[in-house]
């Protein structure tokens, strides 16, 4: 079953159980697979739905940021229920201790010198963590890395 097969039963899930909320989230995330399918001006993989799910997760983490600076306890609590529907289509996470051996595999590969050199690290990893780790994260471990060397 595709990630997109899953997401419209769970749409179709969500109806019969009248679970309105949910049925809003997944609503919206399919609005938002719809309009990158539309910019693809193609059918998309499960990769590329993934991608954009992350992108929706990213939005809501950045808004609990807003409301949390706000005071307002009410939107930060139904962001993290958006996120956790929305994490249901992600793959599982790795593992502080995963992504911290994937950075030293491509620092023993890569060999950097500066911190010029966090492009070539990036795009070594990126294709081993994305959509299963926090790439914001990822970017900051590294830095803290290069800045030691």
């Amino acid at each position: 079953m595709t990630l997109l097969e899953q997401i419209n039963n769970d749409m179709i899930f969500y109806m019969k159980n009248k679970d309105s909320f949910s049925l809003g989230v997944i609503r919206m995330v399919k609005g938002a697979i719809q309009l990158e399918k539309i910019n693809k001006k193609r059918e998309l993989t499960d990769d590329e739905i993934i991608a954009v799910v992350s992108k929706q997760i990213k939005m809501r983490n950045d808004s609990i940021n807003e409301f949390k600076k706000a005071n307002r306890i009410d939107l930060v609590e139904q962001n993290q229920k958006e996120i956790t529907i929305l994490n249901k289509y992600m793959p599982k996470q790795l593992s502080q201790e995963e992504i911290t051996i994937i950075i030293d595999e491509a620092f023993n590969k890569i060999n950097p010198t500066s911190s010029k050199d966090i492009g070539l690290i990036m795009k070594e990893i990126s294709p081993k963590l994305k959509g299963k780790a926090d790439m914001g994260e990822v970017n900051t471990i590294i830095k803290k890395r290069l800045e030691d060397l």
